[in-house]
């Protein structure tokens, strides 16, 4: 059985870095020998333990204090190691959009992201580091190795494409499944957890920043027993969209409808999100499909059947099952189905916007 862990920090200055960790940081001796002449001590506080040892050659570490206050200027120990304050509270960098047309096509290739999951990245610009959208897949059906997080985001959403999965968030009632169709607008630092997934679960999660914060919080239990579905979560509130309760209405572009997920209410706008198909028998001319649209983000991702996208200056591509095209402001372009089962995830920043034709 495992009873400690401490970092073991060599200085050879070991009198004199003791003597600071004590007096000047707060650090307490939890042991410390042989008593005649100390050449061991472990110390701990603040969350951290080391084992300082007497050494003709020290090794010096660095040792983060995070602190609600403004951090204050660095301590370096005699010994050479550093000990530097960093706010407890970091705000999220968001960077300049860098905006270009990105097109995604599905060939099977990811790679193993957090908690075993495959993770395949829908925009590799980051469009200069401030959008992120992922496939995600989990092939074997079972428990998923989670644990209860939160995300440092401005925007966050997770769509299920295929399979489903039971998720549970705090503040938000007892476990649930999403099914495909189904989708959460996960608001910022809520806390939550993936329970278990089908086989061949896919997902689809959308955010901005692009590198954002993880962060694990092992002293919270979910569910916590509350169901508070109007709590604000930076100015967000969580979102829990079914698909099979939801109605269509016409959408942006002539001859199709949409869904809408109720993300532009609780996002105050910010974000919009829906599926959308072409209406059954209904057929517009190629020349009214041609819009324009005012946005800081705007992205299809294809759920079903096969869809061609034609872009002013640029070739036209034919975009099938789990294929994204992430498009620029401004970009005048055209969507024309190619299957009749052709549904569509449309994702915008903002949820209303301007739109020219």
């Amino acid at each position: 059985m495992i009873r400690d862990a401490h970092v073991v920090v060599p200085t050879s200055r070991f009198d004199d870095d003791l003597a600071t960790l004590t007096n000047d940081l707060g650090f307490r001796v939890d042991a410390i020998y042989p008593a005649d002449a100390p050449s061991t001590a472990v110390v701990s506080g603040h969350g951290v333990r080391m084992r300082l040892e007497r050494s003709d050659v020290g090794q010096p570490v660095t040792i983060h204090l995070l602190d609600d206050a403004a951090p204050g200027p660095p301590t370096r120990l005699p010994g050479g190691s550093m000990i530097e304050h960093r706010a407890f509270s970091t705000a999220y960098p968001l960077p300049d959009n860098q905006p270009s047309l990105v097109v995604s096509h599905d060939h099977g290739e990811t790679g193993v992201g957090r908690a075993g999951m495959r993770y395949r990245d829908l925009i590799p610009d980051r469009w200069g580091g401030r959008f992120i959208a992922s496939h995600i897949t989990i092939a074997e059906a079972g428990p998923v190795p989670d644990y209860v997080h939160f995300h440092k985001v401005r925007f966050q959403m997770i769509f299920v494409k295929s399979g489903w999965v039971r998720l549970v968030y705090e503040d938000q009632g007892d476990p649930f499944v999403m099914v495909a169709g189904d989708c959460v607008l996960q608001p910022p630092e809520i806390r939550h957890r993936v329970l278990e997934s089908s086989g061949g679960l896919q997902v689809i999660e959308i955010g901005c920043p692009a590198l954002h914060e993880t962060i694990a919080d092992w002293g919270c239990q979910l569910p916590t027993g509350v169901v508070d579905p109007a709590r604000d979560f930076g100015g967000q509130r969580f979102v829990r969209h079914k698909a099979s309760e939801a109605g269509y209405a016409p959408w942006r572009i002539a001859g199709w409808e949409s869904r809408d997920t109720g993300i532009a209410d609780a996002t105050g706008g910010l974000a919009g999100a829906r599926v959308a198909h072409p209406c059954a028998g209904h057929m517009v001319e190629r020349d009214r499909l041609w819009i324009a649209q005012d946005t800081e983000f705007a992205q299809f991702v294809v759920l079903s059947g096969q869809v061609r996208f034609e872009a002013e200056g640029h070739d036209p591509v034919d975009l099938g099952d789990a294929d994204s095209v992430v498009i620029p402001n401004g970009l005048r372009y055209r969507l024309t189905p190619a299957t009749g089962d052709v549904e569509l995830l449309d994702v915008t920043m903002p949820a209303v916007f301007a739109i020219t034709r």
